[in-house]
C-alpha cells in the first residue's frame, strides 16, 4: 500500500488525479470507478482541466459506485431539485468530458425489480473485463461505497439501509442546502458490495479534513475487520493507492 500525504485538499485532489489521468493514459480503453460524495469534488475538477488539455476519456468506461434507492436522474429539472448520485456524477464530471453515453454505468435507484438490476450490474461490470481502477472516499464509520459496518468483505451489488451517521453526513453535505427534510431523503441505497470493489485490479482510495483521521487510522493501521469496511484495503491483492491531505492523515503513526 502506497500512502501518499498532501498539504492541502486541492494538493491531495491534484495528486489523485494525476494517477487517474496517467492510468487512462497508459490504457485509453480502461474501466474507471467512479466515487460520489464531496471528496471526489476536487478531483474530478482537476480531470476536467486535463480533459481540456487533451486528456481523451472517448474510450473510457466507467461504473459508479453507488446510488440512492428510490430516486434516479431527470437532467430536464435543476440540480438542486435532484438529489441522486447520478446527477451528480453527471454535474461535476460526465457532461465537461468527451465519454461515451453508452459506457457510462451507474446503479438504477428507481429499478423495480433491484435483485435482477443488481445481477445486471455485476454482469456488466465482468462483460467490461472487470474494473481497472476504483476510485473511493471513505466514510466517517469507515464504510467503502455504502457497505455501512458489518458488511461482509464477500459481498456484492445489493440494496442496503443506511446508518444514522450515514444519513446525517449525507444530510449536511447535499440535503440541507437543497432544503430537504432529512426524514424525506433516501435511507436506503444500492452499492457495489465489498467484493464487487476487491476485485477491481487496483483501488485509489482518497480522504480529506480533521473529521476522517481517526477512522482513516483504523482502516489502515487498525485490525481488519467487517466493523471498518476500508481496513479490507489491508488485505487487497492488487494495488492500493491512498492519498490524504495533512489533516486526514493526522491520526497516523
Amino acid at each position: 500500500m502506497d500512502i501518499i500525504v498532501k498539504e492541502s485538499y486541492e494538493e491531495m485532489s491534484k495528486c489523485a488525479a494525476d494517477i487517474i489521468a496517467n492510468f487512462i493514459k497508459s490504457k485509453p480503453s480502461c474501466v474507471l470507478g467512479l466515487a460520489t460524495g464531496s471528496t471526489p469534488i476536487g478531483t474530478y475538477r482537476e480531470l476536467i482541466k486535463m480533459h481540456r488539455e487533451g486528456l481523451d476519456f472517448s474510450q473510457v468506461k466507467t461504473f459508479n459506485l453507488d446510488e440512492y434507492f428510490g430516486i434516479g436522474i431527470d437532467l430536464s429539472k435543476p440540480y438542486e431539485m435532484d438529489q441522486s448520485y447520478a446527477r451528480f456524477i453527471y454535474e461535476e464530471l460526465l457532461k465537461h468530458v468527451n465519454i461515451k453515453k453508452e459506457n457510462i454505468y451507474i446503479p438504477d435507484g428507481l429499478t423495480k425489480e433491484p435483485e435482477k438490476f443488481c445481477q445486471w450490474y455485476e454482469d456488466m461490470i465482468k462483460k467490461a473485463g472487470g474494473i481497472d481502477l476504483q476510485l473511493l472516499g471513505i466514510g466517517r464509520d469507515g464504510h467503502l461505497a455504502f457497505n455501512e459496518p458489518g458488511s461482509s468483505f464477500s459481498s456484492r451489488t445489493r440494496v442496503v439501509p443506511l446508518t444514522e451517521q450515514t444519513v446525517d453526513d449525507n444530510y449536511e453535505s447535499f440535503y440541507r442546502k437543497a432544503n430537504i427534510k432529512k426524514e424525506d431523503m433516501p435511507h436506503f441505497a444500492i452499492t457495489m458490495g465489498m467484493g464487487t470493489i476487491l476485485e477491481a485490479k487496483q483501488l485509489l482510495m482518497i480522504a480529506s479534513g480533521k473529521k476522517k483521521a481517526k477512522v482513516v487510522a483504523k482502516a489502515l493501521q487498525g485490525p481488519v475487520t467487517t466493523r471498518i469496511a476500508a481496513s479490507a484495503l489491508q488485505i487487497f491483492n492488487g494495488k492500493v493507492t491512498v492519498v490524504l491531505d495533512k489533516e486526514a492523515a493526522s491520526e497516523l503513526s
